[in-house]
């Protein structure tokens, strides 16, 4: 069975310097909390893994039927708990795309083949909270299923 392994390492204060497939990710904390703000704070990094995971995903998929955009921004939102220990509770994905008119299905298609099959960051949230997206392309919103998951809840 294949696997990822990391390694982190304390550097003094709140700071862990974590090695990433050769890569160094400095995580800190901010000054009030004792760290040394040298980088940001573990948990927007699960963000930034579903951002990653999925506009990867996209790209390839755009890429192999011709269809690439001019541009591709990915937000996402992670809605916290109130009470330790604070966690995501839910996650909003927010595709925003600009690029050749006649392109939006294509867009709206490589985002739904992600969301519902390939992105394996997102399948394994899925299992712990609510994750919705949107798409917007040239400024236009094609998808939006955020209402859809507050009326099941």
């Amino acid at each position: 069975m294949a696997q990822h392994e990391i390694e982190a390492q304390w550097m003094g204060k709140m700071q862990f310097n974590a090695l990433v497939n050769g890569h160094t990710i400095v995580m800190d904390a901010p000054e009030r909390v004792g760290g040394e703000d040298h980088g940001p704070i573990p948990k927007p990094f699960v963000l930034t893994a579903l951002a990653g995971c999925t506009g990867m995903d996209i790209v390839s998929q755009l890429r192999k039927e011709q269809k690439e955009v001019q541009e591709l921004n990915i937000k996402v939102t992670g809605e916290l708990s109130k009470q330790a220990p604070i966690e995501y509770v839910s996650m909003h994905v927010q595709y925003n795309f600009n690029g050749t008119d006649g392109y939006q299905e294509a867009a709206l298609n490589a985002v739904q083949l992600s969301q519902e099959k390939y992105c394996g960051v997102s399948d394994m949230l899925k299992k712990a909270l609510p994750v919705t997206w949107q798409v917007n392309y040239n400024g236009i919103q094609l998808f939006n299923n955020a209402m859809q998951e507050m009326q099941h809840q």
